[in-house]
């Protein structure tokens, strides 16, 4: 389970941190902690030439370890360890669970990622200290001599691009995120970086092979699960018809922790259909979640992008999208929920999922693709800078595992870290596959074979076979489309439902009409000056140049950019703002 936790650690280079230091980290904490100021409990530790806070908005500090863990030396974890005994481990790179650690003493500062940084290190350094925090604007502004905000422009070409980083930058100028399964650490004031090597993937060779791989991938899922089964209450899966949830539901019940379903949608919907086969297979309860059916709309009411773009400003710290939908704020709660997150890992990963082109050529146009996207659409600076962070990924000899530990590194490692910060504000989401033994374990398996899917089916096999006759939603299994052997646990996969399109399919992001086109048209070309080092200003004149945005993505992007280079947040909440009519398009249009 995770909550939100912040930590900041001070290291001074020569003697103690200046007292007018500590009181500007004491006074930043309320802008860079995203909830309610009266919900947020603190703690301090200072040392010799070291100083560590803590904080939280959990109610207590019950849950272990304690939010600064003193056993001799002093530890601070955020998220979650899979053992909360493994505290005195840490850093080991092996530990379970989902986490990223501090721990002082006396001249000596450190902190750790997990093998995908889902929990996140950023780190600085001014002339006299060094700087290592959960928040990057928490680290920022504790490294400013005022209150102004300095953002890297040229950074931030990559998230005009993709809506995330593809780098180990941040919006804050001398700021930069930890890389994954890597430990900093400071002692007597000099900073060294230790980046412990990735697994290197194997392909086992015989069934032999194949089942022992399974057998310790099968271990590290169930040990992320087990404390659950004293939650006191059932665990809610959002399940679907698909493949990782469903894997998820297979573990929960070979694991013997109590737990229900949701499920979203209407009956008549391959992923209400066949989550109700897999409930009723694993005899768990099942509730399904219809949309509203009422009378038909040609409109619907949103809110101002303004207020949108400040509260992913204000909780995601300019690493995501204002076109993402995060997670709004809610009292915390101790309640364990769990999603699919992150399952891509043991299919090696969205990227080389999005491939049916395999080759060589094929797999480095992806990675190109990824890193170069809308090259027209940006500076000469720019796109430079996206070559410069692409260059080791296309230099790559293995194209699958490239796409692999890119979708690790910055898919999970910066995006997903950066827009679950959201929901991590409510309490207790589980995410197996995020943990990190879990991950190391996956990463250690050679990619091709977790791509064939075959994988993940052993995985339901080993957990629940009474799931075996239970279709797949979506695309057939990868390992048996157009296959009619038999395959070593003696079963054929029963054929898959396909996913049904419905009329519920129009979203207002994506389909914004000439209202809300207008408003991200004004905020974007209004700012052209503090978006110039990184776009060339005619062709993004040229993109807003139709009534309706023709990239919605690309231009939702651009505002979220455009707003933090203005100013709107650290700010008040806009105010005032109405909401904005997006029509359903035409389709004779």
């Amino acid at each position: 389970m995770c909550a939100v936790r912040v930590y900041l650690g001070l290291a001074a280079k020569q003697r103690d941190v200046r007292p007018e230091v500590l009181d500007r980290v004491r006074a930043a904490i309320e802008t860079a902690f995203p909830v309610p100021p009266e919900v947020i409990r603190g703690q301090e530790w200072h040392g010799r030439g070291v100083s560590l806070f803590g904080w939280s908005n959990e109610p207590d500090d019950t849950r272990l370890p304690r939010l600064l863990h003193d056993e001799g030396r002093i530890v601070g974890v955020n998220g979650h360890l899979a053992d909360p005994a493994d505290v005195s481990r840490l850093p080991d790179p092996d530990v379970g669970g989902c986490f990223s650690a501090w721990i002082a003493g006396d001249g000596r500062l450190t902190a750790a990622t997990a093998v995908n940084r889902i929990c996140p290190v950023f780190y600085a350094e001014t002339d006299d200290l060094h700087l290592v925090g959960s928040r990057a604007l928490l680290v920022h502004l504790a490294a400013r001599p005022d209150e102004r905000i300095r953002y890297d422009v040229l950074a931030l070409q990559t998230m005009a691009r993709q809506g995330y980083f593809l780098s180990d930058e941040t919006p804050y100028e001398g700021v930069r995120a930890l890389r994954p399964s890597s430990v900093v650490e400071i002692r007597d004031g000099r900073r060294t970086i230790t980046e412990i090597p990735m697994p290197q993937a194997s392909a086992p060779a015989t069934k032999r092979e194949k089942r022992a791989a399974i057998d310790e991938l099968a271990q590290a899922l169930l040990a992320t699960v087990a404390p659950l089964r004293s939650a006191g209450e059932p665990v809610n899966l959002a399940l679907t018809g698909g493949r990782d949830t469903r894997v998820l539901g297979a573990l929960l019940h070979a694991a013997g922790v109590p737990f229900r379903a949701t499920t979203n949608g209407l009956d008549t919907h391959p992923d209400v259909i066949l989550a109700r086969r897999l409930a009723a297979r694993l005899k768990v309860e099942h509730t399904v979640i219809a949309p509203p059916q009422t009378e038909e709309k040609d409109a619907v009411l949103v809110e101002h992008p303004l207020s949108r773009a400040w509260e992913t400003l204000r909780t995601c710290e300019g690493m995501t999208s204002a076109y993402e939908s995060i997670v709004g704020y809610l009292p915390y709660s101790g309640k364990a929920t769990m999603s699919g997150q992150g399952g891509e890992t043991l299919r090696a990963g969205s990227l080389n999922l999005l491939q049916s082109d395999l080759t060589d050529k094929a797999l480095l146009r992806r990675i190109r693709a990824t890193f170069i996207k809308d090259e027209g659409l940006f500076s000469a600076a720019a796109n430079e800078h996206a070559r410069e962070i692409a260059r080791p990924w296309e230099a790559h000899g293995n194209r699958l595992e490239a796409l692999d530990h890119i979708y690790l590194w910055y898919r999970v490692g910066r995006w997903q870290a950066g827009a679950r910060a959201g929901s991590l504000r409510r309490g207790d989401p589980v995410r197996p596959y995020l943990d990190n033994r879990v991950a190391r374990v996956a990463l250690g398996l050679d990619q091709a074979w977790r791509l064939s899917e075959e994988v993940i089916y052993a995985l339901i096999m080993r957990f629940a076979p009474k799931l075996k006759d239970v279709p797949i939603e979506g695309k057939p299994w990868r390992f048996a489309d157009g296959a009619a052997r038999r395959w070593p646990w003696e079963h054929v996969p029963p054929p898959h439902l396909p996913t049904v399109k419905t009329g519920g399919g129009w979203n207002w992001r994506t389909s914004p009409g000439e209202a809300l086109t207008d408003v991200l048209r004004q905020q974007v070309l209004g700012s052209l000056d503090a978006l110039e080092p990184i776009v060339d200003p005619d062709a993004v004149r040229a993109l807003f140049a139709d009534p309706v945005v023709k990239k919605p993505g690309t231009a939702w992007h651009l505002y979220t950019v455009s707003t933090m280079l203005t100013g709107l947040y650290p700010g008040k909440e806009p105010e005032g703002l109405g909401r904005i009519t997006v029509s359903r398009p035409d389709p004779g249009r």
